[in-house]
């Protein structure tokens, strides 16, 4: 009774952050973890230091309930049970195709979750999945490994490609990469095993190549990609005015691609004529699309636009979730920390949604990802204290969707708008100048896998 009174007493004055933590202890319980290590890890086994304790570490500090790794081992070292290097071994060892899995699993139970709330989005084109794919370089991390001490670069720790769910506000998938200088291109393959029927990818103009466009059209897929200049394309008869945009004059053109085999496939070519030209100084972007004509050329560039909302995602996961920690230098930690950050921006999206089937979408829209992760920072930590682990998973963890998407309505009742309102838009300063003097940097897999081959070298000599 006393238990359930304090819990009343948070769910009212901080849901949002209540709201987090019930769909952690649902999705990100220790069984549904364990099991996604289980069934994908190759090599790495799970050993005395559960995944799941590593992930609930990792979580903690993703979402800046503590600054680092090192200090959520020092407040719950008798929790934790191991040394303080078997939880960094732990950490360098988690293969990209765990984190991959732990972002496609738990986007996907967050999902139903999602369809039982009752609010369904419209997708962005009506009988198509939509999905958003951008590149994400994981930012230069501390020298704080032997082999880059010495080093007057920038290590890069690995990089991404993320897809974005528009329609849900979701990453649904995730390819992590530990080359930092590794072209996006290269991932191209393993993403077009994802590819299925009515699938319609946006994309920028990086992912503008023959094989990816044949590819998504091989598998019935559809496609809305900014052209690249090294595309080898023939345009048939002049374009033809169709019509006008926010952001500019709109025309179309009949294009043809061709492959390294000769094999031709026909597209649309739509050209924006821009208002106001782009950052780069360009003045028209070229689309090339393969969706059937009765998708008007307007739509198509208004479609392209929302290729920015990946963006946005990007921009909260950088400024409200601590999704790209310095002190990780190894790139499978860097990595998986990106990973878990991705989840939990989907756990706050799971949240909007919620505040949404009860509040109604104008109230969704204004609220501030900033200020909810805000919360969830400042109240995890005395919220646990008050209400331990036991008790989350006895009134969460067993939930299914219906009972889960009903609670979070429920909690969602309680949200004030003014706490968690975005706040109104204003000219910012122009920024200061970036020091440039050093803007050189390095594949941390690559200087690692170097100094792993002159070991191997050495080995060989002596003996």
């Amino acid at each position: 009774m006393v238990l359930n009174g304090v819990f009343d007493r948070f769910a009212k004055k901080t849901p949002v952050c209540v709201m987090a933590r019930a769909m952690m202890e649902n999705v990100l319980n220790p069984e549904s973890l364990d099991s996604i290590f289980d069934q994908n890890a190759q090599q790495q086994y799970a050993g005395d230091l559960m995944f799941s304790t590593v992930a609930d570490i990792m979580g903690l500090v993703v979402c800046q309930i503590y600054p680092s790794v090192n200090a959520v081992y020092v407040d719950r070292k008798d929790e934790i049970g191991v040394t303080i290097k078997s939880v960094y071994d732990k950490l360098q060892g988690i293969e990209p195709v765990v984190s991959r899995a732990l972002v496609r699993d738990t986007s996907s139970a967050m999902l139903t979750i999602l369809n039982k709330l009752g609010n369904a989005t419209k997708p962005p084109l009506a009988g198509y999945r939509t999905k958003i794919v951008d590149g994400n370089h994981l930012r230069r991390t501390d020298r704080r490994i032997g082999e880059l001490r010495e080093m007057n670069v920038a290590p890069l720790p690995g990089q991404a490609l993320v897809v974005f769910d528009p329609q849900d506000r979701l990453v649904v998938d995730v390819l992590p990469c530990e080359d930092g200088h590794a072209s996006e291109r290269s991932l191209l393959p393993e993403l077009l095993e994802t590819v299925e029927r009515k699938d319609l990818w946006i994309a920028d103009r990086h992912f503008c190549t023959v094989g990816f466009l044949f590819g998504i059209a091989t598998r019935s897929g559809k496609f809305i990609i900014r052209q690249h200049g090294n595309l080898p394309y023939t345009v048939h008869g002049r374009r033809k005015r169709v019509g006008e945009t926010e952001t500019g004059i709109v025309y179309e053109q009949a294009m043809s691609v061709t492959d390294e085999q000769g094999t031709i496939r026909n597209f649309r070519r739509i050209t924006v004529a821009l208002h106001t030209p782009t950052r780069d100084g360009d003045s028209e972007i070229h689309i090339v699309s393969n969706l059937p004509k009765r998708v008007d050329a307007i739509r198509v560039a208004e479609l392209y636009r929302d290729r920015w909302q990946i963006e946005t995602a990007f921009q909260e996961v950088a400024e409200s979730l601590e999704g790209e920690i310095q002190t990780l230098g190894y790139p499978k930690a860097a990595l998986f920390g990106f990973c878990m950050a991705l989840v939990a921006y989907n756990v706050l999206s799971v949240v909007r949604a919620s505040v949404q089937a009860v509040h109604g979408e104008d109230v969704a829209k204004n609220l501030s990802t900033y200020h909810m992760a805000l919360e969830v920072a400042n109240t995890s930590a005395g919220m646990s204290v008050a209400l331990d682990g036991t008790f989350w998973k006895n009134r969460y963890a067993d939930l299914t969707p219906t009972q889960m998407a009903s609670e979070l309505k429920r909690l969602g009742s309680n949200i004030r708008l003014s706490k968690y309102k975005k706040a109104k838009w204003s000219p910012k300063k122009k920024p200061k100048e970036m020091d440039k003097t050093n803007r050189n940097h390095v594949s941390t897999a690559r200087v690692l896998a170097e100094s792993r081959q002159k070991r191997k070298h050495r080995v060989k000599t002596q003996l």
